[in-house]
């Protein structure tokens, strides 16, 4: 854990290597999809309704991944579940990553119900951006991810419908 310039309260500028290792693992069903072979892969193929719900999903999708990376709490260490509430929300962190990764399985055996994918591989990367927010202490991750899970829903939910 390294800490090189306060930001705001007790939030600093620095890098949580943890966080990029949190980031590659929700992002496992991706590098696995090109080995899967699937009748058809609705995510991958939507077409784009909007253009600024698209723009606003990558902005707020990369500045999550950032902030998760490089926004860490003053008094963070690299790993820590000691009190109760760190506990509760690394284990919730892990419950939405474990449901994101079941909705990816049922995906990928073609269950590819407009319900399996906005609940599963649509609201939990957001949720688990939130989670882990919250079990960091990180409030810039926090409120961004809740921003990015309805910016991020809207948008898909527009492509799947349009």
């Amino acid at each position: 854990m390294v800490r090189w310039l306060k930001l705001f309260g007790d939030q600093y500028f620095g890098f949580w290597v943890l966080g990029l290792v949190l980031f590659a693992i929700q992002e496992i069903p991706y590098m696995v999809m090109p080995l899967v072979k699937m009748e058809a892969n609705p995510i991958m193929n939507m077409v784009e309704t909007s253009a600024a719900l698209d723009a606003c999903e990558k902005v707020l999708g990369s500045l999550c991944i950032a902030l998760m990376i490089f926004v860490v709490h003053r008094d963070a260490v690299l790993f820590s579940i000691s009190e109760g509430r760190e506990r509760l929300y690394f284990v919730l962190a892990m419950i939405i990553l474990l449901t994101n990764f079941v909705g990816w399985g049922l995906y990928f055996t073609g269950y590819q119900s407009v319900f399996v994918m906005m609940f599963f591989i649509v609201l939990m990367p957001p949720l688990y951006y939130v989670a882990i927010g919250l079990w960091r202490r990180n409030v810039l991750l926090a409120v961004v991810g809740v921003v990015f899970l309805a910016v991020h829903f809207l948008h898909v939910y527009g492509n799947l419908r349009g």
